[in-house]
């Protein structure tokens, strides 16, 4: 058996969509339980600290009728329901008792979950005494059962609500209007801020708190020889079993995320890369056909680019110089030359645009290229993880949840001891070289 017993308290939310599944495996709706080590037999000796008498959900819907609890403001999917799960290792009630001493334990469990949220709040709390904890079973060779509790309860709020500026009468505006008792986890359960001795916002997490309140709670009530749930660890908020398979599962949810997000880019940037090279090519036929010409203008707005005194011929002996070259071959001259010198702009600005874009596009295929190997890599690690869930998931089903997770627990716990252990070397070995 362990040799350290901790207490937990842990909360989950639900939606009125998703409730209905933990309410079937709560109130044990459900006509079979694969891989859960359910012994239905044992089902009637759950005991209903409190029963709604109906679906979660009608219970819900019952009080929001009765103006006891308001939704107003809430989202359609928002979490409208608290799952706090109470637990101990197994063996702290097999070696006390067994089913009668948690059914003492759990009923001042119940107590601690009333102040909580209130007794009018509580939709239903069960002690769940029908599941076998086959580690233990196969350990002290007769059937050993894991006793634990669902308290599933609305997490109720006081919400002041405040006359607005269209009231009628100006005195009353920004003061109380009523008190509606609405639902609300976040500030149910919001984390407080405080302020250390050095002047640093700290932010204490509420479901550590609630950890020390349970655990407080019930050692003021008798019940002793169990510690408090690791500060930090997975115990507080999963079991090491969930814990594992939620991380995992997370994991691979976001690596498949990645890779489809991933795959559109790449989809995207060859896209991109198609568009960019016919662009260049076009711009290459139009620089082709260009080129010789421009090569002609180059030279001719070079040579034609001097003064126009330099340049025209000196006029016939039967001519007016004069009004020759200042009425008709000066305008002219003038004309050519600036049209030279705009074509030749335009063809340095035409020959700019298409190296540039000739640049843009062999960056954009070298992107592509990497992004192609960056999707390789990614694609072997997710199935990589793929086949360390399902191996996970094997050996749930070959073991059995709770021997998986009574092994990892004593895993996590000899890991904990030896980083602890470490740490008070460092200490001792810092404090000695002072």
């Amino acid at each position: 058996m362990n040799d350290k017993n901790y207490s937990v308290a842990r909360v989950e939310q639900h939606t009125k969509a998703s409730i209905g599944k933990s309410e079937r495996h709560i109130e044990r709706k459900n006509e079979s339980y694969e891989n859960m080590n359910v012994d239905l037999s044992r089902t009637p000796m759950n005991v209903h600290y409190q029963s709604c008498g109906e679906t979660y959900n009608a219970q819900l819907d019952k009080l929001v009728e009765e103006g006891r609890i308001s939704l107003r403001g809430l989202k359609k999917d928002a979490k409208v329901f608290d799952e706090m799960i109470f637990d101990v290792n197994t063996a702290y009630f097999e070696e006390r008792g067994g089913y009668e001493y948690a059914c003492r334990f759990y009923e001042e469990a119940f107590h601690f979950a009333q102040k909580e949220y209130g007794q009018e709040n509580i939709v239903s709390a069960v002690m769940h005494a029908d599941e076998l904890n086959t580690a233990l079973t196969e350990q002290l060779g007769h059937p050993v059962y894991h006793y634990h509790m669902h308290v599933v309860a609305l997490p109720v709020v006081e919400k002041e609500i405040l006359w607005s500026k269209r009231c009628k009468d100006p005195a009353l505006v920004g003061t109380v209007k009523e008190v509606i008792h609405q639902i609300s986890h976040s500030k149910k359960w919001a984390s407080p801020k405080i302020t250390d001795e050095n002047g640093h916002t700290q932010i204490i997490k509420s479901y550590s708190l609630l950890q020390d309140r349970f655990f407080e709670h019930m050692r003021d009530a008798g019940f002793a020889d169990f510690e408090r749930g690791e500060r930090g660890g997975t115990v507080q908020h999963l079991s090491v079993t969930e814990f594992k398979v939620k991380k995992e599962t997370e994991r691979l949810d976001n690596l498949e995320t990645t890779v489809a997000f991933m795959e559109n880019s790449i989809s995207f940037l060859e896209g991109q890369t198609e568009e960019a090279q016919k662009k260049a090519d076009k711009a290459q036929a139009r620089v082709d056909k260009l080129v010789p010409k421009m090569e002609q203008i180059e030279d001719l707005a070079r040579k034609y680019t001097n003064d126009a005194d330099q340049v025209l011929p000196p006029p016939d002996v039967l001519e007016s110089a004069k009004s020759y070259r200042e009425k008709k071959a000066m305008p002219l001259y003038r004309k050519i030359i600036g049209v030279l010198r705009n074509l030749f702009d335009k063809y340095l600005t035409l020959k700019h645009d298409y190296e540039d874009l000739q640049r843009k596009y062999e960056r954009e295929i070298d992107g592509g290229n990497q992004m192609k190997k960056t999707i390789k890599r990614l694609n072997e690690e997710k199935d990589s993880q793929s086949g360390i869930v399902a191996k996970f998931y094997a050996l749930c089903r070959g073991f059995g949840e709770e021997y998986i997770e009574s092994q990892a627990m004593g895993i996590l716990e000899r890991e904990a001891m030896e980083r602890q252990q470490k740490k008070l070397t460092r200490k001792r070995h810092d404090r000695d070289a002072r």
